[in-house]
């Protein structure tokens, strides 16, 4: 079986019209774009998807920004989906991400570092599940 990840396009991304040129990266890297849906997150959407964080500092700056605009959130399928997602990413602070990298090409902050992965397969089933019904995921 082909592993699969979740995948968002954040606010800073989709408001300069990123979208093709993060997905060119994706595919690139060998993973396939199985679902994909552009959308606004809501408050309650985004503080059940960051409620692992809840208790940071950063967390209601984070819920902000997630809602701040429309998101594209994406299942990614490919060999080792999350650690090669991972990989094709970058370090979260974009100055310490490896070249050819997204967040070394796109982002523009910490905070604003245009992506997001799931950071385990179990994660990524979790967060996948809140966004697309299986019947969303062709191929």
């Amino acid at each position: 079986m082909t592993d699969r990840t979740f995948s968002i396009l954040k606010p800073d991304a989709t408001a300069r019209n990123l979208t093709g040129k993060i997905n060119a990266v994706i595919e690139e890297a060998g993973l396939r774009i199985v679902a994909q849906r552009r959308i606004r997150m809501s408050r309650a959407q985004a503080e059940k998807f960051y409620e692992v964080h809840s208790e940071r500092p950063f967390y209601g700056e984070l819920v902000d920004f997630m809602t701040s605009g429309p998101v594209v959130v994406q299942v990614l399928k490919g060999e080792g989906a999350v650690a090669r997602y991972r990989e094709v990413m970058g370090a979260t602070n974009p100055a310490q991400a490896a070249d050819g990298t997204i967040r070394k090409l796109f982002a523009v902050s910490m905070g604003e570092n245009s992506v997001h992965g799931s950071d385990s397969d179990e994660n990524a089933r979790i967060e996948i599940a809140q966004f697309f019904d299986e019947a969303d995921i062709v191929g």
